[in-house]
């Protein structure tokens, strides 16, 4: 029987726990034998720190989709997101899965939506929780996973402060996806 480690969990979410939660994750990647890892970046600072940590490993960046800020603005610099990919990354540029259209509707016309519920739900556990999830379902869409587990890496704001062992799913079939483990998370959030 394989020993399971023990959640790690921070005081408070923020960009502070960056480097251990990005530590914690490739430690545990490596124990599983994994050999994909998802991190959400929108400014690239975190997407190059998991560049460098997970060496040797598929790295999928995903970020906010056009428009996500500013109308027809990217979140991510072209020269960020070069530079990324010139060390390897995959850059996944895509409407949040949890959400999408159903922003809109709600902003709009108010009421209550079954993805808004199921990321709030999500966020009982952390924001970082619910990112981590989100940016699964993104980067199976955009193609750019092999559909075995995978290491997602996700944070409260900027940052990273939340991983978890995902078996990934297309939004098409997200009920097939399974949390298999949290690494770290929040404790106060």
């Amino acid at each position: 029987m394989s020993m399971v480690n023990l959640l790690s969990l921070f005081e408070k979410p923020g960009p502070e726990n960056t480097q251990k939660t990005l530590e914690l994750a490739h430690d545990r990647a490596r124990e599983l034998g994994l050999r994909e890892v998802v991190v959400a970046s929108s400014t690239g600072d975190t997407a190059y720190k998991a560049v460098d940590i997970f060496e040797g490993f598929r790295v999928v960046v995903v970020t906010y989709h056009c428009g996500f800020r500013e109308p027809f603005q990217k979140s991510m610099k072209p020269e960020t997101r070069a530079g990324l990919e010139k060390n390897g990354a995959r850059i996944v540029e895509a409407t949040h899965a949890l959400s999408g259209v159903e922003r809109s509707i709600a902003k709009k016309y108010g009421g209550s939506y079954p993805a808004l519920i199921m990321a709030d739900t999500l966020r009982l556990f952390g924001h970082g929780t619910k990112v981590c999830v989100e940016i699964a379902i993104m980067a199976a869409d955009g193609g750019v996973l092999s559909g075995e587990d995978i290491v997602a890496i996700g944070g409260t704001g900027r940052g990273a402060d939340a991983a978890l062992i995902i078996k990934p799913a297309h939004m098409s079939n997200l009920f097939d996806m399974r949390i298999r483990e949290v690494i770290c998370k929040p404790r106060d959030f």
